[in-house]
């Protein structure tokens, strides 16, 4: 039985991206911190993406070809290829990377069964996908990477109102100063 999992980077602040709409300030260049997001994201077997975070993720779908990639941007890559992905979106016209289907409506009961089902776990990234996940109650675990940098405002990482009780399973620090932290959703 797969669980859905929610994780990405977010400032100190809680912000996903910034007011500019960039996330640059994750770590993303950081070849520790990308090596554990790597290897966190290997056992998962789905991506669940909304249209913005398929956009920006899609770049996965090219990474090798580029000439001269340090290694640990070859690993991602790599791990994202094998994955599949599920783009919600009512605008896209088709999806330009290999695995992916495209859905028009989330249904989150839909959802639930279908991760499921799975013989894997299945990631919900981009904040405004997760946001409809979590108020229906079907992410089993939030797994932010807390990025040590205040940016004052953007897209935030938790929808605004929404009370959730957590229990935290694990964490890592990197030597970059940003802090992983994996948390159970406490159901009532």
């Amino acid at each position: 039985m797969g669980r859905l999992i929610y994780s990405m980077f977010t400032s100190l602040d809680g912000y996903a991206s910034d007011t500019s709409g960039s996330s640059d300030w994750g770590g993303a260049t950081d070849a520790e911190l990308h090596d554990f997001v790597s290897e966190q994201t290997r056992p998962v077997g789905t991506y669940l993406y909304g249209r913005r975070m398929y956009d920006t993720m899609s770049y996965w779908e090219t990474a090798l070809d580029e000439p001269d990639q340090p290694e640990f941007v070859r690993r991602y890559a790599a791990v994202w290829q094998a994955a599949a992905k599920v783009v919600y979106s009512t605008t896209l016209d088709a999806p330009s990377t290999a695995r992916t289907t495209l859905e028009r409506t989330f249904d989150p009961e839909a959802v639930r069964a279908s991760v499921a089902a799975l013989d894997h776990d299945a990631t919900i990234d981009g904040p405004t996908l997760a946001a409809q996940a979590l108020r229906a109650g079907i992410v089993d675990e939030v797994q932010p990477y807390v990025a040590p940098v205040s940016v004052g405002g953007g897209l935030r990482f938790w929808p605004e109102g929404l009370r959730l009780d957590l229990e935290l399973l694990e964490e890592r620090r990197f030597g970059n100063g940003t802090l992983w932290l994996r948390y159970g959703v406490r159901r009532h």
